[in-house]
């Protein structure tokens, strides 16, 4: 009698200790070992991706972007304030879509990422002061603006071509990008 009750609470330790080992193995949860120590890699390539393509978010250092601060960073060129109005004015708006297909599609495409990022919604994520120097210099901006530079290295450091365009020409390319 003595020997089959320890026989049971030997087996019955035995069953609680593997049971407990599967569980501490799994994290209590449903995750493999392996699982658990390759999810933390996988959301990292997850959300660096989603940032380089998605919003253009790269990370500068931990947990900083040379993004984060965009709305503080005119660029580097002759525009240094720049007010628009509430209302978008269409004649500048259609001049600066024609110079932008004549000049700029080669490289950008209005509303999705080519060899360049798209110009849909730009003044959500730059100043319009920064627009502006990016398309008027973008040598010395892809050399001295922290986010041109980031830029060009999300973008297969494709330089923007600098078309030479006239900052009343730039003006209105950047009227035509607030309506896309």
């Amino acid at each position: 009698m003595h020997i089959q009750s320890t026989f049971t609470f030997i087996s019955s330790l035995g069953l609680m200790l593997m049971a407990s080992a599967f569980f501490n193995g799994c994290g209590g949860n449903n995750e493999s070992p392996t699982q658990k120590l390759q999810a933390p890699a996988a959301v990292a390539e997850d959300e660096e991706e989603e940032e380089t393509h998605s919003t253009g978010k790269a990370t500068e250092t931990a947990g900083a972007s040379v993004y984060d601060n965009w709305y503080t960073n005119k660029g580097i060129g002759p525009v240094k304030n720049l007010t628009l109005s509430a209302e978008i004015d269409q004649a500048l708006a259609a001049e600066g879509e024609k110079i932008f297909k004549e000049k700029c599609t080669s490289c950008h495409k209005p509303d999705k990422r080519f060899i360049g990022p798209a110009p849909k919604g730009v003044l959500e994520r730059r100043t319009p002061e920064w627009v502006m120097n990016m398309i008027l210099n973008p040598e010395k901006m892809v050399k001295e603006d922290p986010i041109a530079k980031q830029l060009l290295l999300d973008y297969n450091l494709s330089p923007m071509a600098n078309q030479n365009l006239t900052e009343e020409e730039a003006r209105k390319v950047l009227e035509y990008f607030r309506t896309l």
